[in-house]
This record gives structure tokens, sequence and C-alpha cells, in this order.
């Protein structure tokens, strides 16, 4: 049995023996994210890996005295045990080994089950596990954690999403489409551009951050039938995540419903090549239960960390950023 490996750094398939390196899997396909491998840790053995040399018993043959012809054949027998099952083991990872297609995904893991097991009349029941910190969002390829306030909630994990929390109340769209949310924030990596200034990108970016929220979705409709208007209403330079950084605010004014504000915060990670991080945020301008306050914006902007290692990944983008797949 396989399966897709998750998100998360793997050896580079399509790098030079002479230079190593990790590039980013997004659950589907290569990114261009890349960063050098990190320093090994020497750990026990895991189990299931490999036959237990050192418990080999060797049983003794029918006849033997104890003498030391016995004790030799024993010996010679041993040695032609242990070096068959390395040999064995040898040629599996030889045949194992291929030249990767760069674009194609790290090798699925697989699980071996004994010919001869029993099938289980019934499967067992699959359980989520908790999630461990439930009050923080981590985005282990831009290396920061973004705080899930109260009101506020992880959305559910799909391939290629961006790492996003969320209002849990919906409601009937006014325009096109079957439901909306009160609010959403997300981040992203700014893909496809050399520019390093944090107010030029969020300058850039607040645009498309309004579209994205109040014009149109990404099948093509109109939960609110497009945007007749915007102003600016905040504008500035920012501390987050430890680096400096710039955020742009607008107030929407969509062609039905009341609108909302979005905002397009961006600054360079602390990790890895320092790619530039743009975090949007969209709160409707409506209130009632399940409405979070604009307040949220800049709470939630104060309370974005990076990723200090730990939990198995230690974050941060790679070497080289470009447009993604």
């Amino acid at each position: 049995m396989s399966m897709s490996p998750p998100p998360g750094w793997y050896p580079d398939p399509s790098a030079r023996p002479a230079q190593p390196t990790e590039r980013w899997w997004d659950g589907s396909a290569w990114t261009e994210h890349r960063r050098a491998p990190e320093v090994p840790q020497v750990g026990p053995a895991q189990p299931g890996f490999g036959p237990p040399l050192a418990q080999t018993q060797v049983q003794p043959l029918p006849g033997a005295s104890g003498g030391s012809g016995s004790r030799a054949k024993v010996v010679a027998l041993a040695t032609a045990g242990v070096v068959l099952v390395a040999s064995i083991v040898t040629g599996v990872v030889l045949l194992g080994e291929d030249d990767t297609d760069p674009q194609a995904g790290p090798p699925a893991p697989t699980t071996s089950e004994p010919v001869d097991s029993p099938t289980p009349t019934s499967p067992e029941p699959t359980t989520s596990a908790p999630d461990p910190d439930p009050s923080t969002l981590v985005d282990p390829l831009n290396g920061i954690t973004i705080p899930v306030v109260d009101g506020w909630e992880k959305a559910g994990n799909s391939v290629g999403s961006d790492p996003t929390v969320e209002t849990p109340d919906t409601y009937d769209c006014p325009g096109e489409g079957s439901f909306c949310r009160y609010g959403t924030v997300y981040s992203r990596t700014a893909t496809a551009t050399d520019e390093r200034s944090p107010k030029v990108l969020a300058l850039g970016d607040i645009k498309e951050a309004a579209d994205r929220a109040y014009d149109e979705d990404a099948i093509g409709r109109q939960p609110f039938d497009g945007i007749a208007s915007h102003q600016k209403i905040k504008e500035g330079s920012v501390a987050v995540a430890g680096r400096s950084g710039y955020l742009v605010r607008w107030r929407v004014h969509t062609k039905t419903g009341p609108g909302g504000y979005v905002q397009s915060l961006v600054f360079p990670s602390s990790q890895g090549s320092e790619a530039m991080v743009i975090v949007r945020f969209a709160i409707d301008a409506r209130t009632g239960e399940g409405v979070p306050p604009l307040s949220d914006m800049d709470k939630i902007t104060k309370g974005i960390r990076p990723v200090r290692g730990g939990g198995g990944t230690s974050g941060g983008v790679g070497n080289s950023v470009g447009a993604t797949p």
C-alpha cells in the first residue's frame, strides 16, 4: 500500500551530488523552494528497516558433539547467513535506486505485510489526533506562526492551499456563490519577483487581495457582484515577526452587500533566504454575532512570530524562490 508523502523538506532529486540540497514538496508536486540540508540527528534505529542481525541464531547440526569441528561448522554457517542477508539488503537498495524525475514526487512510503497474516474481519476505526496547539497556525514554508485569536479557527487542510485562519460562521452570499465567511487571514510567499521592498510589494498586492476577497472567487463567481469603490484607510511601516514590514489597508465597497476591509502585510522571513512573506486579511464591514472586530487585524499582526525549530521542522524558505507550479 502507498500514499503521497505529506508536505515538507526532502532531498532535491535534481541537485548535483557535489552540492546536495533540500526541496519543498507541497503534497502533490515539487516547488522551487530550496535550502541547504540540515545536519542529520543520530538516533536509534527505526523498527522495520532491515533484519535484526544481532539476534540471528544458528541451530546446531544434528549429531553435533560440541567439538572444535562442530563449532567451526556453526561459525561458518552463521557467517554465511549474515553475508546472505547483507547481500539481499544491498541488492534491494541498489535495485531501488533510479534517476528521479525532478518534477516527480518523492518515493511514496510503503508498508509491508506478512504473506500469511490473517485478513481482519472489520477495519479499525480511524480517529484524528487532537491539535496540539489550536491557538497557533504554523506556516513551515515561510517560517512563521499566525495567532488564532478568539472568534477564529484554523481552516481545514487541503493540498496546495495557503495556510489560513478564518471565522467559523458563514452566511449566504448576497451575489453569486453558495456561502461567504465574515473573515479570513492567510499567508503566502512573494514569488516571481526580485522586489525586496515591503512597501512596494504591499502597495502592489492590496488590489489583488481585495479582488480575491470581494470581487471574484477562485472559480469565477462574484459573491458580492463585484467591487464598486475603495478608500485607503491605513498605510505604514510595522514591526512583525521581529522584522521591519509594511501594511496597506482598504475599505472596500461592493455592488451588493456591505463590503469589508482588506489588508496586505509584507515583511521578510527571518529564516532561509529571507524571501518576502505576504499575509492577506479580509473582514466584512457588518455587525452582528460571528463578525470579528476590525481591531483583530492589528491583534493578529502583532501576534505573528517566527518559527524557531522544534516540531520536526525548522521552518524558513529555501535559497531560490520563483514561480511555484
